[in-house]
């Protein structure tokens, strides 16, 4: 059995001061616990894969393309491949995020 613990998982160097923290890192899918501060924000980029923005704490906005959502934890969001994504911060308080790469990018 393989045991990750969160906070134990260093933080992944970054140019947006955001603290993503790689849970799971296989061939086939990558998991990160994604943490912002308020007035954080990840910009748009796409990716070469599907990505899925699972919310783990109120108060994050979650941008696919042209449409934007606040999201309450328990939320699942489809990100599909190639199309511009975003990540935000909009609350007064840190939101976290599952985010869910697969297939793993290469």
């Amino acid at each position: 059995m393989k045991v990750t613990v969160a906070t134990d998982a260093p933080v992944q160097p970054n140019p947006f001061g955001v603290s993503p923290r790689k849970l799971y890192d296989t061939a086939d899918a990558v998991i990160i616990q994604m943490t912002l501060e308020p007035g954080q924000a990840i910009p748009p980029h796409p990716t070469p894969v599907d990505v899925t923005f699972y919310a783990l704490t109120d108060g994050g906005e979650v941008v696919i393309g042209d449409e934007a959502q606040v999201v309450a934890a328990g939320t699942l969001v489809e990100s599909p491949k190639n199309i511009p994504h975003a990540l935000r911060n909009v609350s007064d308080h840190t939101v976290q995020f599952l985010v869910i790469k697969a297939p793993r990018p290469s």
